[in-house]
């Protein structure tokens, strides 16, 4: 959503902050009271509240506040405070709606007279900014609109004069005034352009002798601006409508949406609630809640809320969360109902989604059957098949009863079964092919079908004289044909892919999609398939480039993000070859939407979107993921063109009309989806009269919806005759008004700011105007239906026989993501697992690892040991890692990471070089020491037996020994870890066994004690035996694939890594051994 209104307090401080100097306006002074206001803290802090008479009012989106009595004027701070109390937290009824008086705003009383009250304000529409003035203000101002004085500045017009602002608005303005009033209006216009508001309203402005003063003010800011006015708007606090409490759960839900590249929407409407939805996509979440309404469920209807954009499996799961977690507060006494719905998805894996519903479901069993919750599903989309079943599966384990139906189901019927309304039919749903695959024998697809005469269906429900639907227009030019070349902004493979996949089914001679453009890389070329064949697109990192190679190409089709969306557009007009742009990002500022609108008709450019999905011509040309996965596309029959054209807002439901429209009648002939934000690139009446100027186009489908007025031009179009073809019309949203409080519905534009721009004005406005509007979204198939019927029974339709469509294979990636084929995984692991919301390290979250405090030896044994071992034996690894990191730069590896460092080398070559020393000679005893010692203490060896058995055999005991060290001259590396084990670890008999080994050889030389290798290398096997973690087999293992020995090479990469970081800190340069250290002996015979 983009425009949301500001509390005053907010709207007052952007102005005192942000207006520019030079204007007689006065800096408003006030205070913002709620619950938490410390009164004695705010004299100390505003001295004026003590000293001057004051006002106060609630300051939570309330209008006509002076004539509902909700303004105390002329109040001493005592008096302020006291109304304050008398009204804090309680009930306040305002019209309709009811709720609870919060904030507060309390200001100077500024006495003056009547006549100096005026109006102003400002308002953006499509085309321009509506500044309206009138030289009266206050509560009994009237009809603005009717009364007060225009100026439109068009967009793009830049800030207009002050002259100019003079002749158009202030002509009942006392002369010595106006030159004041006209410069604080144009800076207030400009304060309005530079920090996207959207509206802003200030009655009544007071225009004294000494200055300007505003006293009231409401307002509403482009949100989507946020990536642009942060630094300037600092931190805004959205309130939510009079009557509507803000939940921690709508934040938290709003936070997710903001962090995701998903859509998540929650509006609470009735915590005590029973019925309560959870719903895919813009659209289809508003259709849904006008079913609940018009079956009388608007009383019980908990909430209002989509999720879409393809969402994670956790993000899904976080919000199906939020939903179970507010429905389980409060018990109700007939149970409750949660519909789970959707119509069919375009891109989103439906049992991706689904994981994430059921991980929360399963999460709230419990609550769920204590609650007596009934759930309802209807989805469809990629990979539903496999989402259903995952659903319906976890219903039966549950013991929670689910009811689940796809396509096959009309998307709106679960609502009348939930609630009552129409019987849960078995649990027989029809089966959609998942694919269509490629047979070995080619492509070919067979002979066509025989003609045959096509059945004709059923009598329309009341008369209706169909239309003659030749093109009026003999100049009509369609905007896609079989031969239209696109080019890709942004790396898509996906959608480019779909698109090629589309194109081979409907057997046009080459791809759609000429080239992409991505800035971030080189130029390069991409592998696609056509069929089955491999071919490849070029990308480029300028669209210049990719424009001049490929002069063919008149559609963009850009996938940038909200930021940089407008940029890439307008680039894109800068080629003429480019006669459509289609605009998928959602969030575009709406001044920029509106100046790329006015720059895209400069051009004669067809723009679709922002906010889209796109649109698709059955047989000819598909933008992006438009259509689904090719199951979709091939049920409905948009592999070849029908007689039924349609225009729509919503994406998402784009979707939903082609799968009506093709039961209902031959199926779609185009579909456009203009976008959902409140600006959309093109309109309405932009595609119907396409539409109307085309002779193949035989009938039009508008699905419309709350918000705007572009749906009254076609009703004017219909009873001027500029329409002459059947026109089936609805517009979504009729819930709005049954509400008791402002609602913004998922699409930004899906809001009525007035009595005309509400759903059921606007459907009884087409239906006035001779549009076909049936009674709901439910009967609109069966009102297609009947139309297309009699355009048959008239001969304006003639339906063609079938020919069934090219196969087309399914890539192997998404054919293993539905289960259809097995493949052998190249790897396995055991250890860690990225895939999720959150890493694991051998089954625990990362966040777990910390929250436990497991330390750096807890990380390695989950790592290493697939499990965290007591804290006792983390400590032990942490110690060896700690005493082993370093010895000095004298040892071989050391010394050759250093001479690697001197020599220019980087990093991980340095350490490379040092790790590729270790060994038997150098820091590889800790395996062989562990191996003797474990197999003479296994064997039942007396150390002395040990001892001498290795004497005999001319062996060297590992772990033993040490050039410096000695008995007298101990190592305290080793006598830490000894101390340690012997105090810590429950026991440890080969540690016992080594040390009754080590008073044997020092009998012999003092320097053959038990060095570090030694001491880590038999406490290691201790732990291995001992801690209770490891069975024998897995200890023995651990031992013989050298497990003991990484803990040297782990903590001494520690030093290595220390050795290069100090060479290059010392800036030490190229290494080279002097000649006085080198013993040269050649050969006698040259000497």
């Amino acid at each position: 959503m983009s425009a949301k209104a500001i509390r005053e307090a907010t709207g007052k401080d952007l102005i005192n902050r942000k207006l520019s100097s030079g204007t007689a306006a006065a800096k408003c002074r006030f205070v913002s009271i709620d619950e938490s206001t410390n009164w004695s803290h705010l004299v100390s802090e505003h001295p004026w509240l003590a000293t001057e008479r004051l006002v106060v009012k609630p300051d939570q989106l309330i209008k006509r506040r002076g004539k509902l009595g909700l303004i105390k004027v002329n109040a001493d701070f005592e008096q302020c405070q006291q109304w304050v109390a008398e009204r804090m937290n309680k009930d306040q009824k305002i019209g309709k709606t009811s709720g609870k008086l919060k904030n507060f705003i309390i200001e100077p009383f500024l006495p003056h007279k009547a006549e100096e009250e005026a109006y102003v304000c400002i308002y953006s529409h499509r085309n321009a900014d509506t500044i309206l003035f009138h030289h009266e203000g206050g509560v009994d101002i009237g009809d603005v609109d009717a009364k007060a004085l225009k100026l439109e500045v068009p967009v793009n017009g830049g800030i207009p004069e002050e002259e100019v602002i003079t002749k158009q608005l202030l002509q009942h303005v006392a002369d010595v005034k106006k030159p004041v009033v006209s410069k604080f209006i144009q800076t207030l216009y400009k304060l309005y352009v530079d920090l996207y508001f959207t509206y802003l309203e200030i009655n009544p402005l007071v225009v004294t002798d000494d200055g300007i003063y505003i006293l009231d003010l409401a307002a509403k800011l482009d949100t989507t601006a946020d990536f642009i006015c942060r630094p300037e708007w600092g931190e805004i606090d959205y309130p939510p409508p009079f009557g509507r409490d803000a939940y921690p759960e709508e934040a938290y839900i709003a936070d997710l949406d903001a962090k995701s590249g998903a859509s998540l929407k929650l509006t609470i409407l009735n915590p005590t609630g029973r019925i309560w939805t959870m719903v895919a996509g813009g659209g289809a979440s508003v259709i849904y809640s006008d079913t609940i309404c018009d079956l009388g469920g608007a009383s019980e209807l908990a909430n209002y809320g989509e999720y879409s954009g393809a969402p994670s499996e956790q993000q899904t799961y976080e919000y199906a969360k939020t939903i179970l977690g507010l429905m389980t507060k409060e018990k109700h006494a007939d149970g409750k109902v949660l519909i789970i719905g959707g119509g069919i998805a375009n891109f989103t894996n439906v049992a991706a989604t689904f994981k994430g519903i059921v991980k929360a479901l399963q999460q709230f069993q419990p609550k769920l059957v204590e609650h007596n919750i009934k759930i309802f599903v209807r989805r469809a989309g990629p990979n539903y098949q496999e989402g259903l079943r995952i659903i319906r599966e976890v219903g039966k384990r549950l013991q929670v009863p689910v009811h689940v139906f796809g396509p096959e189901t009309h998307m709106t019927a679960i609502c009348a079964m939930a609630l009552g309304k129409k019987p849960i039919p078995d649990p027989e749903a029809q089966e959609f092919s998942t694919a269509n695959f490629l047979l070995p024998s080619g492509q070919d697809v067979g002979p066509s079908a025989p003609s045959s005469q096509a059945a004709t269906p059923t009598s329309p429900t009341k008369p209706m004289k169909a239309q003659r639907t030749d093109s009026v227009d003999g100049s009509h030019k369609p905007l896609f044909t079989g031969k239209t070349k696109s080019i890709i902004w942004g790396m898509q493979t996906r959608a480019v892919q779909s698109m090629l996949d589309f194109d081979f089914v409907c057997r046009r001679a080459e791809p759609s999609v000429a080239a992409c453009v991505y800035p971030f890389t080189g130029d390069h070329k991409q592998k696609f398939y056509w069929g089955h064949k491999e071919v490849l697109i070029p990308s480029y990192k300028n669209m210049k480039d990719a424009m001049a190679k490929h002069p063919d190409a008149d559609v963009m089709i850009t996938f940038a993000s909200l930021r940089s969306a407008y940029d890439s557009a307008v680039e894109s007009l800068q080629f003429p070859q480019i006669k459509t742009i289609a605009i998928i990002a959602e969030g575009i500022p709406e001044n920029m939407t509106r100046k790329l609108i006015l720059k895209a008709h400069e051009k004669n450019v067809t723009i679709i979107g922002p906010a889209t999905v796109g649109g698709v011509k059955p047989g000819c040309f598909k933008i992006g993921n438009t259509g689904g996965m090719m199951d979709n596309i091939i049920h409905s029959k948009l592999y070849r063109p029908g007689s039924v054209a349609y225009v729509s807002r919503s994406g998402g439901m784009s979707n939903e009309l082609n799968n009506i429209i093709s039961k209902a009648s031959n199926g779609v002939f185009e579909g456009v989806a203009i976008g959902g934000d409140r600006y959309p690139g093109t309109t309405f009446m932009d595609h119907i009269m396409r539409y109307q100027n085309d002779p193949d186009a035989k009938m039009i489908v508008l699905l419309g919806e709350v918000g705007g007025v572009e749906e009254y031009e076609v009703c004017e179009a219909l009873k001027t005759g500029r329409i002459t073809k059947p026109l089936i019309a609805w517009c979504i949203g009729t819930c709005a008004s049954m509400f008791n409080s402002e609602v913004q519905f998922g699409h930004a534009g899906s809001i009525a700011h007035s009595n005309l721009e509400t759903a059921v004005s606007k459907n009884s406005a087409l239906k006035a105007a001779g549009a076909y509007v049936p009674d709901s979204f439910d009967t609109l198939g069966d009102l297609i239906h009947s139309v297309y019927d009699q355009l048959v029974k008239d001969g304006t339709v003639v339906p063609e026989p079938e020919v069934p469509p090219p196969t087309v294979p399914m890539d192997y990636s998404w054919a293993r993501e539905l289960g259809l084929i097995r493949k052998p995984a190249s790897f396995m692991t055991s250890i860690c697992d990225e895939r999720g919301q959150e890493l694991l390290y051998a089954g625990m979250p990362v966040t777990e690892v910390l929250k436990q405090n497991v330390g750096i030896g807890g990380v390695v044994s989950l790592l290493w040991f697939q499990r965290c071992l007591p804290a006792l034996y983390c400590k032990f690894l942490e110690m060896s890692l700690m005493l082993t990191a370093d010895h000095g730069p004298a040892v071989s590896g050391a010394h050759n990471t250093i001479v690697c460092a001197r020599a220019g080398k980087d990093l991980v070559s340095s350490l490379v070089s040092g790790l590729l020393t270790i060994g038997d000679r150098f820091g590889g005893a800790l395996d062989g020491a562990a191996r003797m010692f474990s197999e003479a203490y296994d064997a039942g060896l007396h150390p002395q037996e040990f001892v001498n058995n290795t004497r005999k055999k001319g062996q060297l005991i590992m772990g033993i020994g040490h050039r410096v060290k000695s008995i007298n001259n101990p190592d305290m590396r080793v006598k830490l870890i000894k101390e340690y084990v012997l105090e810590n670890f429950p026991t440890k008999p080969l540690v016992e066994y080594a040390l009754e080994v080590e008073k044997i050889t020092t009998t012999k030389k003092p320097n053959l004690i038990l060095n570090v290798d030694g001491i880590i290398a038999c406490a290691f096997v201790d732990m291995l035996r001992n801690s209770g973690s490891f069975t024998r087999e897995e200890a023995q293992e651990y031992i013989e694939i050298g497990a003991i020995n990484s803990l040297f090479v782990l903590g001494r990469s520690i030093g290595f890594i220390g050795h290069y970081m100090d060479q290059r800190r010392l800036k030490q340069g190229l290494y080279r051994h002097p000649w006085d250290d080198i013993s040269y002996v050649l050969p006698e015979q040259y000497n």
